[in-house]
């Protein structure tokens, strides 16, 4: 008698361990296919288990298919397939009830479907199968077959998988109420989108200041059109960004999208690259090659730096533009072109005309509807937006996690004067994000020219008491933006006592309530 208590003992401490691992698994990823098969293996570990498989109910197909195996080959898995009410498995998940076979060679309902059992003698192994239930509904079924014998209690084993198939279930709701969740929050997505669209703000394009809100809505208003477009701004504020937010908002998104810089091409090939040439047309032309204007046919051509063309390819420009027609380098046939021109320049094209250096007739031609981008000192409040989003692109480009951008660092990037723009902003934090070692971009990783008096507003002949007295200040800052102005934490973090930042918060005047709620 005390035997058998003990090994009753054994056998709970086996469930509950047995259980326990099922659940830990379980709650290892939300991908239920990277934990079932390891369910599987630990059941056959705790039970003796020969095979099993996890079988899910497809309710478009009416098949019931083999989700996860243990014990079965690739090629036997995707043999174990069923109708509902066919074999062992159709009928425990068309009715909802659990299946016992002590003996399958004793069984005409047991089809042996995947073939595993063949070398086996079958008299030797029970079948055990119960069904996968969300709420009243069978979705699938948990099988196992095991060395048939006399002191096994096939009961016990139905108990137990029992509760392991409603663990499999609940986290097969779980996974559903997460999709339909992910589902739901989609379709919410698609519909602000679409209340949104009145307020137009191209994807690609970074900024919420009121001078980029106005460049927005030129976007908006003339994307839909065929109008030939000239975009004006300084080196580095975005303007192709611009000319790719035209063309992917406009009737033409489908079609090419080609880029010409004009700077960069040599006055000898500017015409080649543009309007294509014959074989034979100049020395090196072996074969006959289609033009940017060929290439672009239905789309749109972007010619950035639009200034820097010579005299002779603004003369064959302008006959583009009036008769949307060009002949090869070379060549004799009049060829056509469906395009849109957007052009964009950082030059002052008006001088360049009172020089005799641009066209007054293409000028006119080219600034249907201008478009000037602002630079970046002019719209000071977009620079923390755009120092977030380089922050967190170089993050990931470079695995570098970077949690958070230090108040030094945001002073220093929005009292520089930013001559280079958004290039140069882009450089500083790529810059910033390789240099630094704790998460956190600080404003001795920026560069040195925003470490100057001019870009930062500080004193060029400063006292040493005045600078640690600076540096006390921005550390208390920066603890309090971690602790979210908590005192008690901030001071923690410092490592001094509550009484001490009590007393430096009130001497350099900080207002910690600024701090609640900020991240």
């Amino acid at each position: 008698m005390l035997t058998e208590d003990k090994s009753h003992y054994r056998r709970k401490i086996q469930e509950l361990s047995l259980l326990f691992e099922v659940s830990q698994t379980l709650d290892q990823s939300i991908d239920l296919e990277h934990v079932v098969t390891p369910v599987l293996k630990a059941i056959a570990e705790n039970m003796g288990m020969l095979r099993g498989t996890i079988t899910l109910l497809n309710r478009e197909s009416g098949e019931i298919s083999i989700e996860a195996a243990y014990g079965l080959s690739s090629l036997q898995k995707e043999k174990g397939k069923y109708r509902v009410g066919e074999g062992i498995t159709g009928k425990v998940v068309q009715t909802g009830k659990p299946m016992v076979i002590p003996n399958i060679s004793a069984e005409p309902m047991f089809l042996n479907r995947t073939g595993a059992r063949k070398d086996l003698q079958k008299k030797d192994i029970s079948f055990i199968c119960v069904p996968i239930k969300l709420g009243n509904e069978t979705i699938g079924a948990l099988s196992v077959d095991r060395l048939f014998a006399v002191d096994i209690s096939l009961d016990e084993d139905v108990r137990l998988l029992s509760i392991i198939s409603s663990m499999i279930a609940r986290a097969v709701k779980l996974r559903q109420e997460i999709e339909e969740e992910r589902q739901r929050l989609l379709e919410e997505n698609i519909r602000l989108q679409e209340v949104l669209k009145d307020r137009f703000k191209p994807s690609n394009i970074v900024g919420n200041s009121h001078a980029m809100q106005e460049v927005f809505d030129l976007i908006a208003q003339v994307s839909k059109s065929d109008a030939t477009v000239l975009i004006r701004g300084e080196s580095g504020t975005g303007k192709e960004l611009v000319a790719q937010a035209l063309h992917y908002n406009s009737l033409r998104s489908d079609k090419p999208f080609i880029k010409v810089n004009c700077a960069a091409l040599p006055e000898t090939v500017i015409e080649s690259e543009l309007f294509g040439h014959e074989k034979g047309a100049f020395t090196g032309a072996i074969a006959t090659r289609k033009g940017r204007f060929e290439l672009a046919n239905g789309g749109t051509i972007f010619l950035d730096e639009i200034g820097d063309l010579s005299p002779t390819t603004q003369v064959k420009l302008l006959r583009v533009l009036q008769e949307r027609e060009f002949e090869r380098v070379g060549g004799n046939e009049t060829l056509r072109s469906n395009v849109r021109i957007i052009t964009a320049t950082n030059r002052n094209l008006e001088e360049l005309m009172e020089k005799g250096l641009f066209r007054e007739d293409l000028y006119y031609r080219l600034n249907v509807f201008p478009i000037h981008i602002p630079p970046l000192r002019d719209r000071k409040s977009d620079i923390t937006l755009l120092a977030d989003y380089f922050t967190e692109k170089y993050s990931r480009v470079n695995h570098k996690p970077i949690r958070r951008i230090s108040t030094s660092a945001i002073n220093l990037l929005t009292n520089y004067h930013w001559p280079g723009n958004v290039r140069e902003l882009e450089n500083c934090i790529e810059r910033a994000v390789l240099l630094s070692s704790d998460e956190v971009i600080h404003g001795h990783l920026l560069p040195p020219t925003l470490q100057s008096a001019e870009s930062t507003g500080t004193q060029l002949h400063t006292t040493l008491e005045e600078a640690v007295e600076k540096m006390e200040r921005e550390l208390i800052l920066d603890a309090l933006k971690s602790s979210k102005g908590n005192m008690a934490k901030a001071a923690r973090f410092l490592g001094i006592s509550e009484r001490i930042m009590g007393l430096r918060v009130k001497k350099h005047r900080i207002e910690t309530k600024a701090f609640r709620g900020r991240r």
